[in-house]
């Protein structure tokens, strides 16, 4: 568990298609059928890999669907509108939200749409199963389905195994324009598991070797090759809350009074017991009755499929994070069902519909290739809600910098790269003798392992292994509050007009520059025990911007911040952030780590590596905004320009 970034599924994997940030994608052309009425075309909904080569033929007439169909609302562009005015620090609407009931009622789908969509889909032979203020969900056959949204439904192969899929893009009845926003579910790639109540118990334990550094820099491996003409430090054991509240410019905040939500998927058996005791170990204020709350599903899907144990990890990372860095926040865990889109959805939108929390921090996500505008749309509505309401989400950017290791494309995350939320960035952190900040570089690793004979590092500096997500996306636009602070070279790298580019802000996410957690795991004689190690990626970045916006919150007097953006981008060039750059000292950064082989102790040998700072696939962190850290971390008096009037 050295990086730790959870990564959700796509609902579907259909093509990406250009949309505009902003809008909900609505206004797309009918697409007529050739003898029958005019329909709307719900583009994205067919995948990618349902072919002709791979068509096997038509599903079963009698075959089980069961799909969401989500609700565009009744006034999409005035929503868009509304979320940018009050979150924009120049706006006279500024800061004038609106509550979750005023917000469902201004913007929220009619009652004649919710009939007019239910009755269409009964009328298809589909049954509804459920109604929110966001989708109606229904279930039948395919010969329902098929009639329901205007195609046919085919078998296709897809690598060895053979699922279900619309052979042609879905569509809606023209009249009911403007009210459907997309539908998931017609396609049942990878196959959905049954409900279970019982989750797995942990994974199996990982412990961390030593020799350790304290702090960064204070134990150096004087016996090992050199590595940039010096002897490097031992990895720090792992940073706890009292060094990165020092690096981040806390100060005497605590996040008392403000509520911070967690989304990840399913759910720690051992979290209350694991976080109470990890705070207790480090100097962490102790949980209070009531503090930490959770908010789960009924049921949990997909649980061998989405590794559910391993969820656990990031959810005890966002808890310990938060609390390490916002003591006295409130801390909600909104579990999801599953690490698919549509109940990640469905989490979001608990926060938002029941306004849990101001502030939403979110440690999982996939790359941009895999969204359709669609679904994109569905996110962004749910964020504009929030934003109206006061709600600020912020999403991790990604643990494999520029993604061509990963996936052979360069290319951005999502939601990350969405325009209505706050991308967090990775950092690698060094906070020296007395929690004193020393410098941060752009997170991005390269390993190279120790010789046979022990004088040289193979292949120095060695190969890329994992760095903070970033970029320029390809699908949304550039949104106005990146405009005179993000260079054109990155704004416009895939289109004249301009591109979100990712990440807004950063913090510490280098896995060997980690953070401490203790989590309740598996050992080898099957007891679950606590234990602890050192974590990263952008898993904890997340949590601990989100705990320096509850600090920021609280220094505005417990005015909620909303969507942060328009004022983030408006503090830059203010003094209140680091400026991180790969090179902060001038020379080459290294640090040494020694690990378990077997991940638990010395038994099966130990493994020596050096790793490289600040080497980030193809991104780079320059002076000034750069897409590996946005505009930079949290510096002194970050915190506390919040107290100022705005």
């Amino acid at each position: 568990m050295r990086s730790n970034r959870a990564k959700l599924r796509a609902v579907s994997m259909a093509a990406t298609l250009p949309m505009v940030a902003g809008a909900l994608a609505l206004g797309i052309p009918a697409a007529h059928a050739a003898n029958g009425p005019a329909r709307e075309a719900l583009k994205g909904t067919k995948p990618l890999w349902a072919t002709a080569k791979a068509d096997k033929g038509a599903t079963p007439d009698s075959a089980q669907v069961n799909a969401k169909v989500y609700l565009a609302g009744k006034d999409a562009a005035g929503l868009a509108a509304y979320a940018k005015a009050v979150s924009d620090p120049s706006s006279p609407l500024y800061g004038k939200y609106l509550n979750a009931k005023k917000a469902q009622a201004r913007f929220g789908a009619t009652k004649a749409q919710v009939d007019a969509v239910k009755s269409w889909l009964t009328s298809a032979g589909l049954k509804v199963t459920e109604v929110t203020q966001h989708y109606v969900a229904v279930s039948g056959d395919v010969a329902a389905a098929e009639k329901a949204f205007g195609t046919q439904l085919h078998n296709y192969a897809k690598g060895s195994a053979t699922y279900r899929a619309p052979a042609q893009t879905a569509s809606v009845p023209e009249a009911l324009k403007g009210a459907v926003l997309t539908v998931t579910g017609l396609d049942n790639a990878p196959h959905v598991s049954h409900h279970d109540d019982q989750l797995p118990p942990p994974d199996a334990v990982f412990k961390n070797s030593g020799p350790f550094s304290s702090y960064y820099g204070s134990n150096i491996a004087s016996t090992l090759p050199d590595a940039y003409g010096a002897k490097a430090p031992y990895a720090i054991r792992g940073y706890t809350g009292k060094q990165l509240r020092a690096a981040y410019g806390a100060g005497d905040y605590t996040g008392k009074g403000v509520r911070v939500a967690i989304t990840d998927a399913y759910a720690s058996p051992t979290i209350a017991y694991d976080a109470g005791t990890y705070a207790v170990k480090h100097g962490d204020a102790a949980w209070k009755t009531g503090q930490l709350h959770q908010a789960l599903p009924a049921n949990y899907t997909k649980i061998k499929e989405c590794k559910a144990a391993g969820w656990y990890g990031e959810e005890t990372l966002d808890v310990e994070a938060v609390h390490a860095v916002a003591p006295d926040a409130d801390v909600t865990y909104v579990g999801a069902a599953s690490c698919y889109d549509d109940d990640l959805l469905a989490s979001l939108s608990k926060v938002v519909d029941n306004h849990l929390a101001d502030i939403v921090s979110n440690s999982w996500g996939d790359v941009e290739a895999t969204q359709t505008p669609d679904l994109a749309a569905a996110y962004d509505q749910v964020f504009q809600l929030g934003a109206v309401q006061g709600i600020g989400f912020y999403f991790s950017s990604g643990d494999n910098g520029d993604e061509v290791a990963n996936t052979g494309t360069k290319q951005v995350d999502t939601p990350a790269n969405s325009a209505w939320v706050t991308a967090v960035g990775g950092t690698s952190l060094a906070v020296g003798k007395g929690d004193k900040y020393q410098w941060e570089t752009g997170w991005g690793t390269e390993k190279a392992t120790l010789s046979a004979d022990g004088k040289s590092w193979d292949g120095f500096p060695g190969k890329f292994t994992s760095g903070a997500g970033g970029g320029t996306s390809k699908t949304v636009a550039e949104p106005y509050y990146q405009k005179g602070v993000v260079p054109d070279s990155l704004a416009k790298a895939n289109s004249a007009d301009g591109n979100r580019v990712v990440p807004d802000i950063a913090a510490i996410a280098d896995p060997n520059t980690g953070f401490l957690v203790g989590q309740t795991q598996t050992f080898p004689d099957g007891s679950q025990q606590y234990s602890e190690y050192r974590i990263g990626g952008t898993s904890l970045a997340a949590p601990v911007i989100a705990a320096v916006q509850a600090l920021a919150q609280e220094a505005r007097g417990g005015k909620a911040i909303g969507f942060a953006n328009p004022s983030i981008y408006a503090k830059y060039g203010k003094g209140v952030f680091h400026d991180v750059t790969d090179n902060p000292t001038g020379s080459g950064l290294a640090e040494v780590r020694v690990d378990f082989a077997n991940g638990l102790d010395a038994k099966g040998g130990l493994l020596y590596s050096v790793r490289s700072l600040g080497k980030d696939s193809s991104l780079s962190a320059v002076k000034g905004y750069d897409d590996v850290t946005g505009v930079g971390s949290p510096a002194n008096g970050y915190v506390q320009s919040y107290a100022k009037k705005q």
